[in-house]
């Protein structure tokens, strides 16, 4: 996508989204997904939370394992959150793929489902489409409103620490990841659910896992790991696509490791220009080591965002700060007034922000 047409499709989303910002905090506001400590409505930490909502100063909310109390409790929750925010809904986001990565277990009494190398083992994607009907009408019953999955990472190394070891990849090549992904997707649109590729531009290959350390995937990862992507965006059903903390010397700056999350090659050059994806890219999880060890979050935050993020997500457990968004949301206002430029992006992902809200149920 050239300059001029990301100018166009800006300002064209913009003209078409109501006008539920009036501020530049509002609109750096929109751009923050985190996540918080408490399990029960009326914790402080979730209290806060429904503030800074209300106040269209945060975009949403991340559930890890330690905010489940319970099934009603986390229904109590997520309604809450909904009614702060009720003319633009905010993102109300968990991992559920299905087997080792769910935050919603039996132990809750939620109905778990096998992880995606199981179901395409012994599924047809129309199968697996019936397998993930259930479940995303239970996560969009408790009021969620994204799914971080489903994973369009393909299995090109079975001794991988991150995907090949728990099953997470549903095959070996693009064109079955791509219908796995698809049934996935087709079954939580159903109930009104957003979904998100993962782990872009590829975390199949890979050597290490991104959740200790730096990642180099320059010797490892090879370009069919895009087409999965190249395939569902074909199909215009893709909604967020999630870019992981992943390095590649050929995709980064001359003088400098930069991760794939923070890389405008990658973002702005492949997943936008070359893919022509026109949609909302979030960021993995911005406190896992492979940021935090090398970047400030001052570093992180600027970067990501001049790379062409549009929404910030850390899931605030490195060091737990009841504050985290505020931080966040002064580096990016403080960015903007300094420079239109940096202004700008935000307000292209904002319009693109709310024109994805637009079709939460």
């Amino acid at each position: 996508m050239t300059a001029f047409r990301r100018l166009f499709f800006a300002l064209s989303l913009l003209a078409a989204a109501p006008a539920h910002a009036a501020t530049l905090e509002q609109m750096a506001g929109q751009m923050i997904v985190v996540g918080f400590q408490g399990d029960e409505v009326d914790d402080a930490s979730v209290v806060a939370l429904r503030a800074e909502l209300a106040a269209s100063e945060l975009g949403g909310v991340m559930f890890l394992k330690t905010n489940v109390k319970d099934l009603a409790t986390v229904g109590a929750m997520n309604q809450a959150f909904r009614e702060a925010s009720p003319d633009l809904l905010p993102f109300i986001t968990l991992d559920q793929e299905g087997g080792s990565v769910e935050r919603l277990t039996s132990e809750v009494g939620f109905t778990e489902v096998p992880s995606a190398a199981s179901i395409a083992a012994r599924n047809s994607p129309a199968d697996a489409e019936k397998i993930y009907a259930p479940m995303a009408a239970a996560i969009a019953g408790l009021g969620f409103t994204v799914n971080f999955g489903p994973v369009a990472d393909i299995n090109l190394n079975p001794n991988n620490q991150v995907i090949a070891k728990f099953g997470r990849a549903y095959g070996k090549d693009a064109a079955t990841v791509a219908a796995y992904d698809e049934a996935f997707i087709t079954a939580h649109h159903a109930s009104g659910l957003l979904t998100s590729l993962k782990h872009f531009p590829g975390h199949g290959s890979s050597t290490a896992d991104s959740h200790e350390g730096f990642v180099d995937i320059t010797d490892s990862w090879k370009p069919e790991e895009l087409e999965p992507y190249r395939l569902l965006l074909a199909k215009g059903d893709v909604d967020f696509v999630m870019v992981g903390h992943l390095y590649h010397a050929d995709y980064s700056d001359a003088d400098a490791q930069v991760p794939a999350s923070l890389s405008p090659q990658w973002i702005t050059g492949v997943l936008r220009d070359q893919l022509g994806f026109d949609g909302v890219v979030i960021s993995d999880d911005l406190e896992m080591g492979a940021i935090r060890q090398h970047f400030t979050l001052q570093q992180t935050v600027t970067m990501a965002v001049r790379a062409g993020m549009d929404v910030l997500l850390f899931s605030n457990t490195a060091k737990y700060r009841p504050g985290l968004a505020d931080e966040i949301r002064a580096i990016l206002v403080a960015e903007a007034e300094a420079d239109p430029a940096f202004t700008a992006r935000i307000e292209e992902s904002y319009a693109r922000i709310v024109a994805l809200k637009a079709r939460i149920r």
